[in-house]
């Protein structure tokens, strides 16, 4: 197989020992190549435009710009991104969050590692992949009506309501995420409303209750 035949990667996890094993793992794959690599939400935006991977291998929780809003920017830039989200979160919530901002695939950290392999050549193929145990839940809470009050939040409510519950405030979300103050204010407001919930204390109880984050 030439190098132009194969899958071009770009990983994208804020931590380097993470990407070195992927790194070791994709090598040992002869129709995969890592062509860049990114430790940020921004700078995973920036490896996109530069590297044109074929597939976006992308973790949801880093510091400054998460996932979920590179997942959007790179998607907004170029609607046939492949994007496939490795995260460590295994609530229904994120998938559904992942999937609406853009990606294609979900799998979990907790995967046997040839899975990434198989997902990998699913999403360049043009076939879509999500964790068969996400798959599952999904169905059946939708099966027993019992989705998340969370699943009502859009993708930038959402990443909001992560930001808030980890004790952000109002300034510093703005600022991570390039927004003004007034706007992420006002997506906070609607977050309470949304949720039903009148303060910032009962955004994290909830975030915990739906392992969020951890207490």
């Amino acid at each position: 197989m030439t190098e132009t035949d194969k899958i071009k990667v770009l990983l994208v996890d804020d931590h380097a020992v993470v990407r070195a094993g992927y790194r070791v793992l994709l090598k040992n794959s002869d129709d995969i190549e890592v062509v860049s690599e990114a430790d940020s939400g921004e700078r995973a935006c920036r490896a996109f435009v530069e590297s044109r991977p074929d597939v976006v291998v992308m973790d949801l929780s880093m510091p400054g710009m998460g996932g979920l809003e590179a997942i959007r920017r790179i998607v907004a830039r170029d609607d046939k991104a492949k994007i496939l989200v490795f995260s460590m979160h295994e609530d229904t919530v994120f998938v559904e969050q992942a999937l609406q901002a853009g990606a294609q695939g979900y799998i979990t950290k907790n995967s046997a590692p040839e899975i990434l392999v198989e997902a990998i050549r699913e999403l360049a193929s043009g076939k879509s992949h999500i964790d068969s145990d996400l798959v599952q839940r999904l169905a059946i809470q939708k099966s027993r009506g019992r989705n998340s009050p969370l699943s009502n939040l859009s993708t930038r409510e959402f990443e909001i309501f992560c930001l808030l519950a980890e004790g952000l405030n109002t300034s510093e979300i703005a600022k991570r995420l390039s927004l003004s103050y007034k706007t992420v204010a006002n997506y906070s407001t609607q977050i309470k409303s949304k949720l039903n919930v009148s303060t910032v204390a009962e955004i994290a109880r909830l975030a915990i209750r739906h392992n969020i984050i951890n207490p």
